[in-house]
């Protein structure tokens, strides 16, 4: 069996882990940016504008922060996915968290 990191490779039709196997739905992408965009909205609790997220229909979410957000170094600067769950701590078992969870959304 071919694996990688002790769970067998997925052909390339078949779709990750995170979707078929524990049933996570995909949310967003996240892509922070240094560049103002048309249509931002001001996220003030996290000093970040956002776009995208509304309107495109990849769900990509533009993301540009002020020099003392209190968002994590690493949501500032590197891309992420975001999914749905439905249960966040059976999610997060035996998973290294790097940032802890939170929601800018309102809903």
């Amino acid at each position: 069996m071919d694996e990688y990191r002790g769970r067998p490779r997925r052909l390339n039709h078949e779709p990750p882990a995170a979707i078929e196997g524990w049933g996570w739905r995909y949310h967003h992408l996240g892509v922070p940016t240094e560049a103002a965009r048309p249509g931002e909205r001001y996220l003030e609790r996290f000093k970040m504008h956002v776009t995208g997220f509304e309107s495109s229909p990849y769900g990509i979410e533009w993301m540009r922060f002020e020099e003392d957000s209190p968002v994590s170094e690493l949501v500032r600067t590197v891309p992420h996915l975001a999914f749905q769950v439905d249960d966040l701590e059976a999610a997060l078992d035996g998973k290294e968290v790097l940032t802890p969870p939170t929601s800018p959304s309102t809903a």
